[in-house]
């Protein structure tokens, strides 16, 4: 398994009251899975409801900077130290 760097922003830092945290895994799917089973109210803003494990469509994720949307998405693999960003939508101005 793979020691990943997990960044949160905006509200999904607040819910979490971290802005990182490192967990382990072998694919993106398996460190969401690992993240909110650790901060369970995560989970709601994280993967839509249902049977099939699909993120939010508004959320982000980014591995070492790219977006996984590009790569396989949820099933995309990972190597120690790789680093993930999770972004939820954030407005303002």
């Amino acid at each position: 398994m793979a020691n990943i760097k997990v960044k949160l922003f905006a509200n999904l830092r607040e819910i979490a009251q971290t802005s990182s945290l490192s967990l382990t895994g072998d694919s993106v799917k398996e460190v969401l899975f690992s993240l909110t089973e650790q901060y369970p109210a995560l989970k709601e803003l994280v993967f839509e409801v249902g049977d099939d494990v699909k993120l939010c469509g508004y959320i982000n994720v980014f591995l070492n900077g790219n977006n996984i949307k590009h790569m396989e998405g949820l099933d995309t693999i990972l190597n120690d130290d790789d680093e993930l960003g999770i972004f939820p939508p954030v407005s303002g101005g």
